[in-house]
């Protein structure tokens, strides 16, 4: 059994923010123990519950009331543990440059545009420990929380609090967002700052990257943005019916390019002139009611839909506009 123990704790992916030494309970380290800190620790002493010393990088013996060959006998009278007991904290000191924040849960913020819109937030932050003593106190000791996943969640819960604070009292659109990004952070992380400064730490940069609505809000937003871009219905319907008629006046073939032109000019033309009566006359029944006592009434329903059929058929509008107007048709029979 050794008489000594040497105590110290590699972490091989930089990434660990604090170990205990025992990581269970307490121990009991005898007088002379050799406590070994690499580059980028700092290992806080605690000893009877309070926390006596800090140590850097380097080997270092400890004092304890743990005396060597005596330890076993003094430990007797309480059932074998002995009653010195002592942990070591290593905390790593380096920067830690991609830390991650973000919402669980949409939150609900008023917007001038949308009435009330559901977002989502995420971003990024850098900060290292400044101080390892009363990060230990307040994290470790306070809330119980030795895992580098509970004590980002934990950090995590703060950054959004804050920024929910931040949101309330400067939204106003969506749409407007972006480029707020960058006076976003800044905000949240002077907002933060403090927070993070009576845990021990240094809260180096924090970014806002992104500030997103759930997705079915992003459909009404794609909706929206699709009838802007469409504008004026009946332009847009032109607009597909002048394509239609220049595909039509399309000549190809060798050796009869100006007569294939003509005709299909002329083809074009007809069929032009054509669509734009039967387009005339199918959306003046479309639009026709049943009106007051002597108005005139709207054609033949049924000879209306055959009239568009055949103009789908010969490709003189988009199957898009055929539905439409034929839902409109027989919403009206």
């Amino acid at each position: 059994m050794a008489i000594l123990d040497v105590i110290e704790f590699l972490d091989p992916t930089g990434r660990q923010l604090v170990h205990r030494v025992p990581e269970g309970g307490s121990g009991e380290f005898r007088l002379g123990s050799q406590l070994v800190v690499r580059e980028s620790q700092t290992a806080v002493f605690f000893r009877d519950g309070k926390a006596l010393d800090l140590f850097g990088p380097g080997r270092h013996t400890l004092s304890t009331a743990n005396i060597p060959l005596l330890a076993n006998l003094i430990s007797i009278p309480f059932g074998g543990k002995s009653p010195f007991r002592a942990e070591v904290y290593f905390v790593n000191m380096a920067d830690l440059l991609d830390m991650k924040w973000g919402t669980m849960e949409p939150v609900t913020f008023r917007d001038s545009e949308f009435g009330m819109v559901r977002l989502r937030a995420f971003g990024a932050y850098a900060m290292n420990v400044a101080d390892p003593q009363l990060f230990v106190n307040k994290v470790v000791g306070t809330q119980g929380l030795y895992e580098t996943g509970q004590i980002e969640d934990y950090l995590r819960t703060i950054i959004v609090s804050r920024f929910n604070d931040l949101m309330g009292q400067t939204m106003k659109t969506l749409l407007d967002l972006p480029q707020y990004y960058n006076e976003l952070g800044t905000g949240l992380k002077t907002a933060v700052a403090d927070d993070f400064g009576n845990l021990g730490l240094n809260l180096k940069a924090l970014y806002v990257t992104a500030i997103t609505p759930p997705e079915e809000v992003q459909k009404r937003i794609d909706e929206r943005t699709g009838m802007g871009v469409v504008g004026n219905m009946q332009q847009y319907m032109q607009y597909q019916a002048a394509q239609a008629v220049g595909n039509l006046g399309k000549g190809d073939g060798e050796g009869g390019g100006d007569v294939a032109g003509a005709a299909g000019a002329g083809l074009g033309l007809g069929a032009g002139m054509g669509m734009g009566a039967g387009m005339a006359q199918i959306i003046a029944q479309g639009m026709q009611g049943s009106g007051a006592a002597g108005a005139p009434q709207a054609a033949d329903p049924v000879q209306s839909l055959k009239q568009l059929k055949q103009m789908l058929d010969d490709g003189l509008i988009t199957n898009d506009i055929y539905e439409a107007k034929r839902a409109e048709i027989l919403s009206k029979m």
